[in-house]
């Protein structure tokens, strides 16, 4: 006759298969907060009344506030704890600044127009800032 099998053996599946299908317990708090906002989006709802994309929307929102992170709309970031709202201001940066510190500093052109981003678009305060040591 066969031999009993440990009951951690599913009759019939292939490695793969039991792996994908045995639930493995979360680690830590925030291994399980993840789990949880993730399994919500996946999560059918029984109102039918909004459209899927708003639904779909809605879930990522619960998700995130469930995670703590922040939530963002329109360029605006607001924080759980924070009720000030940050807005980004819109700095031009002139190509041939990005040019010259592409190839002065050896950056990337999204580092090198980040950086002048930081210093209001002004190519000599970027140059200062980056080779200045942090005080």
């Amino acid at each position: 006759m066969a031999e009993a099998q440990p009951p951690t053996v599913i009759e019939g599946a292939t490695t793969g298969d039991v792996d994908d299908e045995i639930p493995v317990a979360a680690k830590s708090a925030e291994d399980r907060k993840a789990a949880a906002a993730l399994s919500s989006l996946d999560a059918p709802r029984d109102d039918e009344s909004a459209s899927t994309k708003d639904v779909d929307q809605e879930a990522v929102r619960k998700a995130m506030e469930r995670l703590g992170g922040s939530a963002t709309t329109n360029g605006t970031a607001a924080k759980k704890g924070d009720e000030k709202k940050v807005i980004k201001k819109t700095v031009k940066v002139d190509p041939a600044d990005v040019t010259l510190l592409v190839e002065e500093l050896e950056l990337s052109k999204i580092k090198a127009t980040d950086l002048l981003k930081a210093h209001d678009g002004d190519a000599g305060k970027a140059l200062r800032a980056f080779i200045a040591p942090a005080a």
